[in-house]
């Protein structure tokens, strides 16, 4: 059963055109569209791990529009989670952005590195946000792919302990227009350019 999201956050997602992503995006999209429909078809559980440098920005756009794609289409099973290799914070902006995007975000626990809960969905689990690195106790140990959100992070782990699989799907980061007049719109554009690649994944699940 699909779940149904927020009402801004659906009108956002209806917005979504698939024929806008390029033909070699959909490319550099297709092993992970592959690998989805294997575990589906063996009825395995999802366990997506996005990881970028710091685990402040890309992966968490990643793993948030991907838990929400998964529940949109009504793909069961399906766990996303991020790392880093190395920890930092969420950056407020990445929080802030995806609230414009309506997201319903809480900050509940402060500090150096932040924990937000955020719900795309009334009655669903929210996604859990903070920085960590990859192999934190938090993420799976194993039987989980590994994507590689940034070439930094790809080419620093050159091994993932416990991923079944990895792939690389880059994204440019937001973060060369911190504190910039173009701050919130840069991340606005990177923000939907991940959502509709993660919901044009899981759309061809089905």
């Amino acid at each position: 059963m699909n779940t149904k999201l927020f009402q801004e956050l659906d009108g956002v997602v209806k917005a979504f055109r698939f024929d806008n992503i390029p033909p070699d995006r959909k490319a550099i999209l297709q092993p992970l569209v592959d690998y989805i429909k294997q575990k589906q078809a063996t009825q395995s559980k999802l366990r997506l791990n996005f990881i970028c440098t710091h685990n402040s920005r890309r992966s968490h756009f990643s793993q948030v529009w991907a838990q929400t794609a998964a529940a949109y289409y009504g793909i069961k099973n399906v766990f996303c989670y991020s790392g880093g290799t190395a920890a930092t914070a969420l950056f407020p902006v990445v929080a802030e952005t995806l609230t414009r995007a309506g997201f319903q975000v809480q900050c509940i626990a402060e500090g150096d590195n932040p924990v937000y809960a955020i719900k795309y969905s009334d009655n669903e689990h929210p996604v859990i946000g903070f920085s960590k690195t990859y192999d934190h106790k938090f993420n799976p140990t194993g039987a989980f792919v590994a994507i590689m959100t940034c070439s930094q992070a790809d080419g620093d782990c050159p091994f993932i302990s416990g991923a079944e699989k990895r792939i690389p799907i880059n994204f440019e980061d937001p973060k060369a227009f911190d504190y910039t007049p173009q701050q919130a719109e840069k991340y606005q554009e990177r923000s939907l350019q991940i959502a509709t690649e993660m919901f044009y994944v899981f759309s061809q699940i089905k």
